[in-house]
């Protein structure tokens, strides 16, 4: 029975705690840890877990304890995340995997030298239509990618950066590019790769309390000459969300969308049915994901930690996410083309260089030190 303990006890640490009694049978939460001890307790009351709050997750480091998931702000990441793993504990960290490429490199390494595992939250990858597309272009019916388009489209009201530590460059380490466009950029990573260089563009249109963007468009170029276009946004009302990848034979997307044309003598286009049904029938027969968003997450990496199974998604893989993000706030920021990667003497690698050199749009106007309890939402399903 492996014990966990929750760090951070804001809104998503629900869907952690939520995805951790789906496996009652293979781990329980011991604890509970806040630097509110009130807000804490009131979680474990919610959840009825056999657990203990604390004020410090310093308190737990010398405990018994083998997996915790980290749900604080993305500042405080790195420090708790290397505590953690330096005191011999598996390591499960929110989304975004920190605030800059220094501090995950430094998570990187603590996991390393501790030789225990650390996973970065892209609940996404763990939906079946996502898990269907991503088979599907592993088929390679489509033909190689010539064009992928991202549409993270959110919509967040001006009071939603009045929280204490929300809107700045220093505390929450970006907008909504770091903040919500997060799952779709890892999607497109986990799914076309890395591109060479990107040119990017982002504004604050409508929330003029914070120093951050909420709303940004990339372009992104790949080594073979395919293009990518990512538009991150909390100003989108109807929070569409799609990635759409453009094949040389056929269109597929999520939410699942089947398109094929091949060429009339012309070079105008007639739709390719047979291909588009093949495609759709290959989708079709693919199995459903037992375990969707975070308790798929949370079962990838109890298995990891059981029987040394890989994980899906691990610190790498949440570096790779994060440097794509820093280059569009570094391309909007300088107006210039971004290559890749980023290393460390590159301006924009630490925290502190990215909080001297990204745009700051506004000063923080208001600052709230907590919000009641209320329904958060966690974006499209990707349902066909």
């Amino acid at each position: 029975m492996l014990k966990i303990a929750i760090i951070g006890s804001g809104s998503i640490a629900g869907a952690h705690i939520g995805a951790y009694l789906k496996f009652g049978a293979r781990c329980r939460v011991v604890a509970v840890a806040d630097i509110y001890e009130e807000k804490a307790q009131e979680l474990i009351d919610r959840y009825s877990l056999p657990a203990k709050a604390v004020k410090d997750y310093k308190e737990l480091l010398g405990e018994d304890i083998d997996l915790v998931s980290v749900c604080t702000p993305p500042y405080t990441h790195a420090p708790i995340a290397v505590d953690c793993l330096r005191s011999g504990k598996h390591v499960l960290v929110e989304k975004p995997m920190a605030s800059s490429l220094e501090e995950c490199d430094r998570m990187i390494e603590a996991a390393r030298e501790s030789g225990k595992l650390l996973s970065v939250v892209a609940q996404n990858r763990f939906k079946t239509p996502m898990m269907k597309l991503k088979s599907i272009l592993e088929t390679g019916l489509i033909g190689p990618i010539v064009h992928a388009q991202v549409d993270s489209f959110w919509w967040r009201g001006h009071s939603y950066y009045d929280l204490w530590w929300r809107g700045t460059w220093e505390k929450e380490g970006g907008g909504c590019t770091l903040n919500h466009a997060v799952h779709h950029i890892d999607a497109l990573l986990w799914m076309m790769g890395q591109p060479s260089e990107l040119l990017a563009v982002m504004s604050n249109t409508s929330h003029d309390n914070a120093e951050v963007e909420d709303l940004s468009v990339a372009v992104l170029r790949y080594p073979g000459g395919a293009l990518a276009q990512i538009t991150s946004s909390v100003v989108h009302h109807g929070e569409e969300q799609q990635l759409v990848f453009q094949g040389a034979k056929a269109r597929v997307s999520a939410p699942w969308k089947v398109t094929a044309s091949t060429a009339q003598p012309n070079g105008f286009p007639v739709k390719n049915a047979e291909l588009a049904e093949q495609l759709a029938a290959s989708y079709d027969s693919l199995p459903e994901v037992r375990h969707e968003g975070h308790a798929g997450q949370v079962d990838n990496v109890l298995t990891a930690i059981e029987t040394g199974a890989p994980l899906l998604i691990d610190g790498e893989s949440g570096r790779r996410t994060l440097e794509l993000i820093v280059g569009i706030y570094k391309s909007a920021s300088l107006g210039q083309n971004v290559k890749f990667p980023i290393g460390p003497d590159d301006p924009f690698y630490t925290r502190e260089g990215i909080q001297a050199n990204a745009i700051h749009f506004y000063e923080k106007t208001a600052s709230v030190e907590s919000f009641a309890n209320a329904k958060i939402t966690l974006g499209s399903d990707y349902k066909a």
